[in-house]
C-alpha cells in the first residue's frame, strides 16, 4: 500500500511516519518545497499543486497531519487559515474519491464552544468561538463527504519533538520563584505517539471493515486543568532530579480571563471516546502516563532546559 502522509515535520506527523511505516510505502511530505522529493507539494494552501500530487503519487491512503494551529493569529489571518484547514481538506477528499483511497484527517475540541462540564460526544451541537474552530469544523464537513474517511478530533496535543506546554513550564520554572497558570480550562493532554498509534491501528480495521469509516474522539483518559497539567510536570521533573526555583506549590491559579487572547478558548475540552473504544476494541491511557514518558524522554538527564 502507498500512504501520502502531508505536515510529516509537525509532531503528529513526525510519529505518523513511524507508525505508518509497517503499513506500506511512506511518501511524507512537509510544507517546504525544496525538502519534498520529486517536486511533490505538501503545502495546503496550494490547492492545485496538493491536488497534482496526490494524481502523481496515487496513494490507496491519504493522511493529512497538517493545519494552521496558531489559533490566534488565524484571527487576523482568516482566508489563509481556510484555505490550509478547510479548502486543502476539501481538495483531498475530492483526490481521494477519485481513487478510491482512504483519507485520514485530525480534527480539534476547538469545534465546540467549551461550555458545560460533560464531555463532549461526536454527535454532540457543535459552535465554534474562533477562526480556528470555524475553519477546523469545515473541514471536518469537507472529509466527511468522502466516503471512506477516518477523523480524529483531539486535544491538547503535545510531542518531545519541538516545543509544547511541559517545556514552557520547565523552562519557566527554572528561571522564576513563582507561576501563574489558568485553571478553568479543562481536557486530557494527549500525546502525539498515541495519536500516531491509535491512527494505524484504525487504518488497519478499517481496511478491512470500511464501515468503520467515520468521527472519532481521540483522547488520553482523565481530565485535568493546566494548572493541574502544571503541578504534574515539574513535580515529576524534581522527581527526575531537576532543580527548579518554582516547584509545584509555587504555581498559582488564575482564570482565563486573566489572560486575554484574540481568539477565546473554550473552558471544557473534555471529549468522550467511547466510540473510538468499542469500534477498534482500544484501551487509552490515563493522560499522565503520556506525560510522565514524554518528560522522562526530554529530562532524563539532569540538565536546564
Amino acid at each position: 500500500m502507498k500512504i501520502l502522509l502531508l505536515g510529516c515535520n509537525g509532531q503528529v506527523g513526525w510519529e505518523l511516519q513511524r507508525a505508518l511505516a509497517p503499513l506500506g510505502e511512506v511518501v511524507a511530505l512537509g510544507s517546504q518545497p525544496e525538502a519534498n522529493r520529486d517536486g511533490l507539494c505538501g503545502n495546503l494552501s496550494d490547492l492545485s499543486g496538493l491536488a497534482r500530487t496526490v494524481q502523481w503519487v496515487k496513494p490507496q491512503l491519504i493522511v493529512n497531519a497538517a493545519a494552521h494551529t496558531a489559533v490566534d493569529k488565524a484571527e487576523s489571518e482568516v482566508e489563509l487559515a481556510r484555505s490550509i484547514n478547510a479548502l486543502a481538506p476539501g481538495a483531498l477528499a475530492q483526490e481521494a474519491s477519485k481513487l478510491d483511497a482512504w483519507l485520514v484527517h485530525f480534527s480539534t475540541d476547538y469545534v465546540f464552544d467549551g461550555s458545560g462540564s460533560a464531555p463532549w460526544q461526536e454527535a454532540d451541537a457543535t459552535g465554534p468561538l474562533s477562526v480556528y474552530g470555524q475553519t477546523k469544523l469545515e473541514g471536518e464537513q469537507a472529509v466527511a463527504r468522502h466516503t471512506k474517511h477516518l477523523i480524529f478530533r483531539t486535544s491538547w496535543v503535545y510531542g518531545a519533538r519541538g516545543g509544547n506546554f511541559a517545556k514552557t513550564m520547565l523552562r519557566l520554572a527554572s528561571e522564576r520563584e513563582s507561576l501563574n497558570v489558568i485553571n478553568d480550562q479543562f481536557g486530557a493532554p494527549t500525546s502525539a505517539e498515541l495519536l500516531a498509534d491509535v491512527t494505524a491501528h484504525a487504518v488497519r480495521a478499517a481496511l478491512q471493515k470500511p464501515e468503520l469509516a467515520g468521527l472519532y474522539h481521540c483522547v488520553a483518559s482523565g481530565e485535568t486543568s493546566w494548572h493541574g497539567y502544571a503541578q504534574y510536570v515539574l513535580a515529576s521533573a524534581q522527581s527526575l532530579g531537576w532543580t527548579l526555583k518554582a516547584g509545584p506549590a509555587q504555581v498559582g491559579a488564575t482564570s482565563t480571563a486573566s489572560y486575554p487572547t484574540p481568539a477565546r478558548r473554550p473552558l471544557n475540552s473534555r471529549l468522550d471516546t467511547a466510540k473510538l473504544k468499542a469500534a477498534f476494541g482500544l484501551h487509552l491511557p490515563e493522560w499522565q502516563q503520556g506525560v510522565a514518558r514524554m518528560l522522562t524522554e526530554i529530562t532524563g538527564k539532569p540538565q536546564q532546559p
